[in-house]
């Protein structure tokens, strides 16, 4: 019973600033308040699962599905994300705003609800470290949302007096209309927040992937930190945690996206057999949600399995059959032509199958979702190199770090790269990013943050977007920021003056 109260009270208001009656302000015999949910630890422990469970990265792996170039149309399409990602319609009314701006705001009320409940609560001397531990994980995850929301919505992430999202660190009340903060703003409650935890939780780091601990602070740390271009503080971060993850060997990568193995997987999110997330989700749609894998196929990661979407050629032409991560991320029953360009019946002769997110616990298409890996912190000291002009050598520069994920990911020695201009290498760390995480969510960002940098844009091969002729998205293009969605204004109408451009207000 106490569970299903404690997940009434962080559901209890879908998003403060639309609106919504907030039910903490009714006043009725027996309410349930968060001064008087939490009477034990264990119901703090209970509480800060609940949390867990609102966090999903399926609606981010949906855009960066939709709105670049990771897939194409497959076999089995039905017309999916024909009228917005592969055409790039984006606008106020679209669902990837809503989506990406209500769930986070979801995120935040509830977790600072939790806060209040938790202290109203006063722990015993032998409870104060389990305390001080579920304090740190939420304050951990409120910094997460917050940085979630602002990578979305800020239009340059480097800018600390551009606009970011409004800041929400308590409960807000039935009338607050808040504004948007700046970046430097929000950066600085992040911080905040990470500096608390930081100090509140204990060290789990060899515990398990599935909690937040210390770890996942640096991690996040240092995503932050080379977004914002600060790779003075980026690269120790990442060069530590590179450190203490050693990458996946060729065996343990495919274990990766099995569910089978652990390595290099600083964070991940947890799904499971009759769970939460367990159901299909949203076809061909950034509201996604369900399992992973139903973001490209109906029944299974097969060519017979419904595969609507699937690996855009510009993103399979990347790959090496040598390479682990080509056997990891293609489906063995796909159909590779050898001269594609050239096929008579090019959907049905060339039919590349997503299988990153197979299946696990006997259900297809559902899998954890990687959340931080140290590929990715290896990838970020790469970009410090690049950024200092550090591009070729066999130590701390580029190519080493370069080379270093493909020995991994061959599993044999590579040949160390070489870069003339750091155009050149900024390129090159743009796809390596694209090939390691393909399909994880992370190439609308990438292009925004690195596409000047890189001097690429989102492209699509001609075949792939020849239905549509519309084939390639500039890096400098207003579409990679999100628009503040017009439901919204409905509550708040002081932010349409705080629209992002291109969008109107």
């Amino acid at each position: 019973m106490k569970m299903k109260k404690i997940k009434y009270l962080l559901s209890i208001c879908t998003l403060a600033f639309l609106g919504c009656n907030d039910a903490i302000d009714i006043q009725q015999p027996g309410r349930l308040i968060p001064e008087t949910t939490f009477n034990s630890i264990e119901d703090l422990q209970r509480g800060i699962i609940g949390i867990y469970t609102l966090y999903d990265t399926t609606q981010e792996i949906a855009l960066a599905t939709n709105f670049t170039d990771e897939v194409a149309p497959g076999v089995a399409t039905g017309g999916q994300g024909f009228n917005t990602g592969f055409v790039f319609e984006l606008n106020s009314g679209s669902t990837a705003p809503f989506r990406m701006w209500i769930d986070g705001y979801i995120e935040l009320f509830s977790i600072n609800t939790f806060l209040v409940g938790l202290d109203a609560y006063t722990p015993s001397a032998d409870e104060q470290a389990e305390y001080n531990n579920i304090r740190g994980q939420a304050l951990a995850f409120r910094a997460y949302s917050h940085f979630q929301l602002l990578s979305y919505f800020s239009t340059d992430y480097a800018d600390d007096n551009a606009l970011g999202v409004p800041i929400q660190t308590s409960v807000p009340g039935l009338g607050d209309q808040p504004l948007r903060d700046t970046n430097g703003d929000v950066y600085a409650a992040i911080e905040q927040d990470l500096d608390d935890a930081q100090t509140l939780l204990s060290d789990m780091s060899s515990a398990t992937s599935t909690f937040i601990s210390r770890d996942f602070v640096s991690a996040l740390r240092a995503r932050i930190a080379a977004y914002r271009g600060d790779y003075t503080t980026a690269l120790p971060l990442a060069q530590d945690l590179v450190n203490r993850y050693p990458l996946a060997t060729r065996a343990e990568f495919t274990g990766i996206w099995l569910d089978n193995s652990n390595a290099e997987i600083i964070f991940k999110l947890e799904r499971s057999f009759n769970g939460p997330f367990d159901f299909q989700g949203a076809s061909g749609s950034v509201a996604a949600g369900g399992w992973a894998g139903n973001m490209w196929a109906f029944v299974n990661a097969t060519a017979g399995g419904g595969a609507y979407y699937e690996f855009s050629r510009n993103l399979f032409n990347l790959f090496d059959p040598a390479d682990v991560r080509y056997d990891a991320y293609l489906a063995p029953s796909s159909v590779v032509s050898p001269d594609y360009q050239n096929a008579v019946d090019f959907v049905n002769e060339d039919v590349l199958v997503v299988q990153k997110y197979p299946g696990s616990e006997g259900q297809f298409l559902m899998n954890d979702l990687k959340v931080f890996r140290s590929a990715e912190m290896l990838l970020i000291q790469a970009e410090a190199y690049a950024d200092a002009n550090s591009l070729n050598g066999g130590s701390a520069s580029v190519a080493a770090a370069i080379k270093q994920l493909r020995d991994a990911r061959y599993g044999s020695p590579q040949a160390l790269p070489t870069y003339t201009t750091q155009t050149e290498a900024f390129a090159a760390i743009l796809n390596e990013r694209r090939v390691e995480f393909a399909f994880e969510g992370h190439r609308w960002k990438d292009i925004k943050r690195l596409g000047a940098r890189a001097n690429q844009n989102i492209v699509r091969d001609p075949l792939d977007c020849a239905q549509f002729n519309v084939c390639e998205l500039n890096n400098n293009d207003f579409r990679l920021t999100l628009p503040i969605p017009l439901t919204e204004f409905n509550g708040n109408p002081g932010l349409r003056e705080q629209q992002n451009p291109g969008y109107g207000n």
